[in-house]
This record gives structure tokens, sequence and C-alpha cells, in this order.
């Protein structure tokens, strides 16, 4: 075994990019490890995990590259491709000087000369001096960035406001503002739909199946997931109503988010009821409308659901042997947040309690090892699944694992779990959870899957949906219809 450890300074780049590049040469044959990311209090201490002194004068602003190889060959090459990683024109160093897309800066002001928009991936505790400089420039700021202090938030927020300025985010993973996809964004239509979200997944998912009916999006405003909490007051959902109320190609305002805060929910419906633009609120959890159901009420005010054509039916992909019930338990496990809220708030409806890492119940929470014999999801993008690793749309790593665990297990009746495509997320998700089903062969559990995504994808929803199907696979473009499907594989039949 050999290694490399190099500390660039000054050096910066995107994380999610970082994190792409790590996962890239650390799949290179002879590599065992890879770290190329900034050098963060946390990304430290991963550093150390792999065994590797930790620089005393390292900082968060200088990029750290760290390779174990199985020999030099594979060093040679493993650093080799680190290098044409850090070229590619979607990086940048941060010193000036140029790249391919054009001109580097310093700082977020001098970049915006010619921006409306300045998108923040940089470690949370240092969220807050760059945006006050994205908005000292007139910028609108979205803060991919989580772990920023709810203080920080709110001070930004208000800060925003008095300038005329939005913040979406922090943890804000989807926006698409004038047709420009930000974060993890699927291609969609332009149409009459102005979404605010407070929910990334959640809004993908209703944009998906807008496209999918043929209605469009004027803008997708995501505001961050605590936006709407007691604490925030819904600073930045107030904001992008009355923005998109006053936007000439917005006919429909639909709210989307977790289920919000009682005083604040009633709040920005109180709001709503002022403004002249219709508004439809999406509120997800128990008791409340479904994504699908959501989407079927937004076509209905837009004459778009029902009448000659007669209702939405949403596009389903069978596999060659139809699934048939098993005895035991669900397994649902799932790369987005908000599909996975509304997979076990369906759910429970039927079967009960749903152990979770993000649970419904505080008593139905998972233990550290993410066990439970009874029926349970996994949230595997949840912040506590991720620290110092991709996003399981970007890095799909843990969760096969984990499918190819309950696929094995006897227990398991059925396995539910989410393909999101679009801008930002795997190449090609959907080959390698094919593979694992073709894996565990005849007589392993049925596996439904709820596919998130267009045609205008570039990964390509029918050709992801066919390599699912053919594995054996039953896909539906609406996760509702997918976690229905999944429970009545798991229901007994009725006496």
């Amino acid at each position: 075994m050999t290694s490399a450890l190099e500390l660039r300074r000054g050096m910066y780049r995107d994380s999610v990019r970082l994190m792409q590049v790590s996962r890239s040469v650390g799949a290179l044959d002879g590599v065992a490890r890879a770290l190329v990311s900034m050098a963060t209090e946390l990304n430290l201490e991963l550093l150390a995990g792999m065994g590797f002194d930790v620089p005393e004068d390292a900082g968060a602003n200088d990029l750290v590259i760290a390779i174990r190889a199985h020999d030099d060959d594979a060093l040679r090459r493993a650093r080799e491709h680190v290098e044409q990683e850090l070229a590619a024109p979607s990086g940048g160093s941060s010193r000036g000087g140029g790249t391919a897309l054009g001109p580097t800066f310093r700082t977020v002001g001098a970049a915006g000369q010619d921006a409306t928009v300045a998108l923040l991936s940089i470690p949370g505790p240092h969220v807050f001096a760059e945006a006050v400089d994205a908005l000292d420039s007139g910028l609108h700021v979205m803060v991919f960035s989580d772990n920023v202090p709810v203080e920080h938030e709110i001070r930004l927020k208000d800060y925003g406001r008095e300038r005329g300025l939005l913040v979406m985010g922090p943890d804000c993973g989807t926006a698409v503002v004038g047709g420009v996809g930000l974060g993890f964004a699927n291609v969609v239509r332009s149409g009459p739909v102005g979404i605010v979200a407070a929910s990334g997944t959640g809004s993908q998912q209703l944009m998906c199946l807008l496209h999918s009916a043929g209605a469009g999006i004027s803008h997708c405003l995501g505001v961050g997931g605590r936006d709407l909490s007691e604490a925030v007051g819904a600073r930045s959902t107030l904001q992008a109503m009355a923005m998109l109320d006053a936007d000439p190609a917005t006919g429909l305002i639909v709210v989307v988010s977790k289920p919000p805060a009682p005083s604040v929910a009633a709040e920005v419906a109180r709001y709503a009821a002022e403004l002249a633009t219709p508004v439809q609120l999406a509120f997800l959890g128990r008791g409340q409308d479904d994504l699908t159901t959501a989407t079927e009420k937004a076509l209905t005010l837009l004459g778009l659901n029902g009448g000659d054509s007669g209702p939405t039916v949403w596009p389903a992909w069978l596999p060659e042997c139809p699934l048939t019930r098993r005895g035991g338990v669900l397994r649902g496990l799932f790369c987005g947040g908000t599909l996975c809220d509304e997979a076990m708030a369906i759910a429970a409806e039927s079967l009960g309690p749903i152990a979770s890492n993000i649970p419904l119940e505080p008593g139905w929470a998972l233990p550290a090892n993410l066990h439970s014999e009874g029926h349970l999801m996994i949230d595997f993008g949840d912040d506590g699944l991720t620290a110092g690793r991709p996003h399981p749309m970007i890095d799909p790593s843990p969760r096969l694992e984990r499918l190819a665990a309950e696929l094995a297990r006897p227990r398991t009746a059925a396995v539910l779990l989410d393909v999101v495509l679009g801008h930002g997320a795997h190449a090609d998700p959907a080959a390698p959870v094919a593979e694992a089903i073709r894996t565990a062969g005849p007589g392993a559990p049925p596996v439904v899957v709820s596919l998130c995504g267009t045609d205008a994808d570039p990964q390509g929803l029918y050709a992801q949906a066919r390599v699912l199907a053919e594995a054996g696979a039953e896909v539906h473009l609406s996760n509702a219809a997918a976690t229905r499907r999944a429970v009545a594989l798991v229901e007994r039949q009725p006496s």
C-alpha cells in the first residue's frame, strides 16, 4: 500500500464538484481510498480517519488531496486523474486568471457584475460573509450549503428583503430560475406554474409530474427546509410568493413544504389570500394530500385535468413477470428526504409504525445502526448520513449496499426506493440498481421504484425506466403510486 497527501493553499473548489472528483478517483482500479476536499474541520477528521497526519495549519480555504492506493502505478494514475478533474472547465482557481468558462474571482461581489443570482456551496459556517457580499452586490442568493446557523439564516433573509433580494436556503438543493436549473434540477418545460419550495425532492416530484401532464414551470424558488419553521417564520416563502405574484408569466403559485409550524402555516395561508395570483398550499404530512394529489389539483386549476381527456394517468413501467405478494416487512431506501416522508405517511396508514432515521413520530426513530425488525424507511440523503461524503444522488454506494442486504433478507416482503434524475444527479442511476436486482436472482423480494425525472433529463426517463423494468422492478413516475403498490405487496389478502 502506498499513499500521497497534498495541501494546496488558497485553492477553492465547489464542494459538490469535489465530492464528484473524490468518487471518480476512488473508483479507479487499484485505489483504496481517496479524499479531494476543502480542509474543513469535518474533512480533516475524515483525513485523520484515513490514517493521514493532518496538517496543523490547514484551513477551510485550502484544498486537500489524499489518496491511498495498492501500488505506485495506481497512485500515479490517481494523481493524474485528480489533475485532469481539477483542470476541467467546471472548476477554476480562486486566485484569479481564467478557465474555458471565463475569468474567476476572489469574491462573489467581484464575480457578480453580469449576474443576477449567486449560488453558494461552501462550508456552512463560512456562508454568512459570502452571502452578505453577494447581497451587497445586488444579487439574489441561493445557499446550497447546510449546517448554517439558524440565526445567520434569519439575519441574511432580513438583510436580503431590505434590499429587495431573495435568499434561497440554506440547504436549498433545487431551484429553477427563468428556465435555468440550479442544484439538483430536472429539465422541465416552461409554463404558468410558479413553485415556492421548502422541499428539494418534493419540488422535483411536483415539477416532473406537471411536465408529464403537459404543464410547465415559470420558476421554482427554493427557500430551504427551515423556512416554515417557527424560528424563521416563512421569511423567504412570503417574499417568493410576492415575487411570483408580480411575475406576468406565473398564473398559479404552488407552495410545497414538509409539515410547517402551525402558526407559520396560518400566516402563509392568510398572505396567500391577499395575492392576485391563485395560490395552492401543498403542505405534506399525515392526513394531508400527497404530491400526486396536489399535482392533480394544480392541473384542475389550470384546466388540464379531467374534461374530455379524462383524469391524468401517470406513467408506469411493468416488468415481464408480475410482482407477487409475500409475507414480511416493507423496506424503503430513499435518496430524497421528502419522497421518504411522503412514502412513510402513506404506508403508515395501512402498515402502522414505520421506523426511520427521519421518523414521523419520535417513538419510531431507528437506532444508530439503522436496523429494525419491523417496517422501515431510510433517507440516505439525511445530513447525518452525508457528512464527509457525496449525497446519494451523486454517489449511491451506501444505498446499493443496503439494497443488496435487504434483497437477501428472508423477512423482506418488498423494497421501495426512489431513483432521481436530472442535472447534478448520477449519470446513470438506474444501472447499479438494476444490477443489484439481477444479482439477487429469482425468489428475491419484489422491488418497486419511484422514478423522479422527465423525458428531457440528460439520463433519459424512458431509457432509465426500461433498464429497471427489464431487471424485474415495477416503475412508477408517481412516488405516491409506487408507495401504495409496495404496500399492497406487503398487506395480507382480506379474509
